[in-house]
């Protein structure tokens, strides 16, 4: 039984990281280079994001303005994590997505191993940063 690893993609942004704050704490924001969502960014909240599969119910862990932000994501022991590092007056961006199960278990709503969404979502992880980077210096 092997557990499947966490995604983790970090990018630099030539932005400031308070600007970068703004666009991974807000849901409006958040839905301007992820998915729609209505996220408060304060511990506990309950928000739901728009997902191809349906409405994801989430909760908020952890927020630490402007540097960590932490939720639940869905019903299968998910969770994602914003990290922010201020490097000489731009931002590291860091996702991690852990929380996965055996890699042979199948994911319910989409039917398919822990393995093959990982794949999967890590791909589309690696292009949602990159939107990011670009909706925050405005590309």
């Amino acid at each position: 039984m092997a557990t499947v690893p966490d995604i983790k993609q970090t990018v630099l942004i030539e932005a400031p990281i308070q600007k970068v704050w703004e666009l991974v704490s807000k849901g409006e924001a958040i839905g301007s280079w992820f998915m729609p969502n209505d996220l408060v960014a304060e511990e506990g909240h309950e928000f739901h994001i728009q997902s191809p599969f349906g409405p994801s119910p989430c909760k908020v862990l952890e927020v630490e303005p402007p540097h960590r932000l932490t939720f639940s994501w869905d019903t299968e022991g998910w969770y994602v994590e914003f990290l922010l590092k201020e490097i000489d007056g731009n931002t590291e961006f860091t996702l991690i997505h852990g929380g996965w199960k055996d890699s042979e278990e199948i994911v319910g709503k989409a039917q398919r191993s822990a393995a093959e969404i990982r794949e999967t979502m890590n791909g589309g992880w690696a292009g949602i940063v990159q939107k990011l980077r670009r909706v925050a210096t405005n590309e």
